[in-house]
């Protein structure tokens, strides 16, 4: 079970990220974390192939009233990475994503996911729904394997199997909506966790784990999640992005699934891709805000 750690040089005067770092041990890996503000909890979670730099537009305005926990999934940001394809799994994902909210015993949370966040965050949620006081749900899916994966996500998934390098920065910039662009430095922050390809072991598997029959490792965590959404009595918003292959239509499953859901607006993030937060993060932090003035604890 390798284990290798990016060098922190690699994380010096990344544009807009002036957050300190925060650590916790779980399983003999070392987990970072953003921890900004005071207040009710807000946690975030990333996706592929993304890290909590992606929440760097969000933090400054959440924080004003909220305490905003973001940590970086292994395998991806400033945490530890196995070099071992084999080291990650749903499961892996799941049991440390429970460690953490234990260790810094975290309750009442309002969680915010997007992506392969959602998959592991609605996962935990399904395991624990008592935690949780409110759900803000961002372009991701709930895959069950009882239905056929977008064609947009079949494209990535098959695009990421046969690269054997990933470049990530370049992935990023290929998401954007139509017309938007990212700096340099933008593009190299997110490549930063990723000096060379034996560093992007948990980007290269991720795609390849979500559920895609409903025997596959997973699916049945998914289908849980799924009940247990169906069954939820507290606040959930929903605003997925207008540009978004790989999630497109997720709005309107998650919508008519959580009952409570229809309690809030309808809100679609215009002009922006799939990591909706990297282009509109101010916009979304602004909607968030006023869910949680909307629905107090």
């Amino acid at each position: 079970m390798p284990i290798i750690r990016t060098p922190e040089d690699r994380f010096t005067n990344l544009p807009d990220y002036p957050f300190k770092p925060n650590y916790v041990d779980i399983n003999g890996t070392r987990v970072h974390y953003l921890d900004e503000g005071e207040g009710e909890v807000i946690l975030c979670l990333h996706g592929e192939p993304t890290w909590s730099f992606l929440y760097r537009h969000m933090i400054p305005l959440l924080s004003q009233e909220h305490r905003v926990i973001a940590p970086d999934f292994i395998g991806f940001g400033r945490s530890d990475k196995y070099t071992e394809r084999e080291e990650y799994s749903f499961e892996m994902h799941m049991n440390t994503l429970k460690e953490f909210i234990n260790y810094l015993q975290l309750e009442r949370i309002t969680i915010v996911v997007q992506d392969w966040g959602g998959l592991i965050g609605l996962g935990v949620v399904a395991d624990t729904p008592d935690l949780f006081a409110r759900l803000v749900i961002l372009n991701t899916g709930l895959p069950t394997g009882e239905t056929s994966p977008t064609e947009g996500f079949l494209n990535w998934r098959n695009y990421v199997e046969h690269t054997l390098d990933l470049p990530i920065g370049k992935i990023i910039r290929r998401s954007l909506a139509p017309g938007n662009k990212l700096s340099k430095e933008v593009i190299s922050a997110y490549d930063a966790p990723f000096p060379t390809a034996d560093y992007k072991a948990g980007a290269q598997v991720w795609p390849l784990l979500v559920p895609i029959t409903i025997d596959d490792p997973g699916a049945a965590q998914m289908r849980k999640a799924k009940d247990v959404l169906k069954e939820w009595d507290k606040p959930a918003f929903v605003a997925f992005s207008d540009s978004d292959p790989v999630t497109r239509g997720g709005d309107r499953f998650f919508r008519k699934i959580i009952p409570t859901a229809i309690n809030e607006p309808a809100v679609v993030i215009e002009q922006a891709g799939h990591f909706l937060q990297e282009e509109k993060g101010a916009e979304i932090a602004e909607h968030i805000i006023a869910f949680t003035k909307r629905n107090p604890l």
